[in-house]
């Protein structure tokens, strides 16, 4: 719990701090769809199939931390430095930096308490490191498609 904390201030912190491409619009978009495409994951992997759960097993309060205050804000700063405009070598190499810093924190969220709050049923971390990357193209393909709609919008309201 004492690393949960931490880092859902510090990463709200870092990712209102640092954001300098997404209006509050788009940030409270990309908070919903985490929220949305995190609950809808957990449903599956979590509570159906039992691969992992925040605390201990079931459905619990502090369960809602980290899917309401610490992913949407990781995202935002994953959305933040994203190289957008970069070739498909640099986005790469971003997104493993990116999945491998992940990586790293989920090795810590295992921790046992007070320090951690992540625990493995039968997940393991190479499940990790091979969904994670498809889970944050997910992220950049709803915020291309977000951008578009806006930019849409917009051209509709000129005319």
């Amino acid at each position: 719990m004492i690393l949960l904390i931490a880092s859902i201030t510090a990463f709200n912190m870092i990712a209102f701090k640092i954001n300098k491409k997404m209006t509050p619009s788009q940030v409270l978009q990309i908070w919903t769809f985490t929220i949305a495409f995190q609950i809808l994951f957990d449903l599956i992997v979590e509570f159906k199939h039992h691969h992992y759960w925040y605390f201990s097993p079931g459905v619990e309060w502090a369960d809602l931390l980290p899917r309401l205050f610490l992913i949407p804000p990781v995202n935002i700063i994953f959305l933040n430095g994203y190289p957008f405009s970069k070739g498909i070598i640099i986005k790469m190499v971003y997104m493993l930096f990116f999945v491998a810093a992940i990586i790293l924190y989920e090795m810590a969220a295992l921790l046992p308490e007070p320090w951690g709050y992540f625990n493995y049923g039968t997940w393991k971390i190479w499940y990790s490191i091979m969904v994670d990357p498809f889970l944050l193209l997910s992220l950049v393909l709803f915020y291309k498609f977000m951008i578009l709609l806006e930019e849409k919008s917009s051209f509709h309201q000129k005319y």
